[in-house]
C-alpha cells in the first residue's frame, strides 16, 4: 500500500499549491485552465481506448458496457446525488465538475488500476509511484481551476486503489489481463466523455456512466470461470 499512500500525498500535495496559486489567477486564466483540463481529460480517454482497443479479445463489449452501464447510472442518477452532496458541504458552484473530473482521471487510469495489482502480487510500487507523479501535476492544475477541495478525491483514490489492492491479495491472478484491457476501454470513454463535458461540447452526465465499469469485470470473470 505503500504507492497508494505516496498517490494520495501527491494529490493533496498539488492541491494545496493549486489552491494558493488561484488566488492570484485572473477570471480569464481560469477558463483557460479548464481548457486545459477539458482538452487534456479528452487526450488521454482517447489514448486510452485506442492503445487497449487492438488487444480486446471481445470488441463489442465496450457498446454494451457503455449502454448497459449508462442506464442503470441513470437510473440511479448518481450525478444527481454526487452534486448533492457536493453542494451541501461546498456551496453552489463548479467544485462537483472539478471533483468527478478529479476522480475520473485519479482512479479510472490504466496505471491507478494496475498499480495496486502489481503492488500485492509482485511488491512493485512502479505503476503507482508513476501515477503519483503525474497526480501531482494534474491536482495541481485542477485545485487551480477548481479549489482545495479537489483534495478529497485523494479519499476517493484511497479506497479505490485499496479495495483493487486487496482483491488482488483475495483472488491472487483472477484479475486477468482481458478484465485490465476491456477496464481501461471503458475507462478511456469515460475519461474522455468528462473531457468533452469540460469543454462545454455537449454535457455529459459522466458520474451516471460509471456503473459501465462493473460490466467488463462481470463479464471477464463469467468467462474465466466458464473457461
Amino acid at each position: 500500500m505503500i504507492g497508494t499512500f505516496v498517490n494520495v500525498a501527491t494529490i493533496l500535495t498539488g492541491s494545496a499549491v493549486g489552491s494558493i496559486i488561484k488566488k492570484g489567477i485572473k477570471e480569464e486564466y481560469k477558463d483557460c485552465l479548464f481548457t486545459a483540463m477539458g482538452l487534456a481529460a479528452t487526450g488521454l480517454g482517447i489514448n486510452a481506448v485506442v492503445s487497449n482497443m487492438p488487444k480486446s479479445n471481445y470488441p463489442v463489449l465496450f457498446i454494451v458496457a457503455l449502454a448497459l452501464g449508462s442506464l442503470i447510472g441513470t437510473i440511479i442518477d448518481i450525478d444527481k446525488g454526487f452534486n448533492s452532496l457536493v453542494d451541501h458541504f461546498s456551496g453552489k458552484g463548479r467544485l462537483a465538475e472539478g471533483m468527478s473530473t478529479g476522480i475520473l482521471l485519479f482512479c479510472i487510469g490504466t496505471l491507478s488500476i494496475l498499480g495496486p495489482i502489481n503492488s500485492a502480487l509482485h511488491n512493485d510500487h512502479t505503476y503507482l509511484f508513476t501515477n503519483a507523479t503525474l497526480d501531482l501535476v494534474t491536482s495541481c492544475v485542477l485545485a487551480s481551476a477548481y479549489g482545495f477541495g479537489i483534495a478529497a478525491c485523494a479519499a476517493v483514490l484511497l479506497v479505490w486503489q485499496g479495495s483493487i489492492y486487496a482483491l488482488a491479495l483475495l483472488l491472487g491472478n483472477f484479475m486477468g489481463a482481458d478484465m485490465m484491457t476491456e477496464l481501461s476501454i471503458v475507462g478511456g470513454f469515460l475519461i474522455a466523455s468528462s473531457g468533452i463535458s469540460i469543454l462545454g461540447i455537449k454535457k455529459i452526465k459522466t458520474l451516471n456512466m460509471l456503473p459501465c465499469l462493473l460490466v467488463p469485470v462481470i463479464f471477464c470473470a463469467v468467462m474465466q470461470i466458464l473457461g
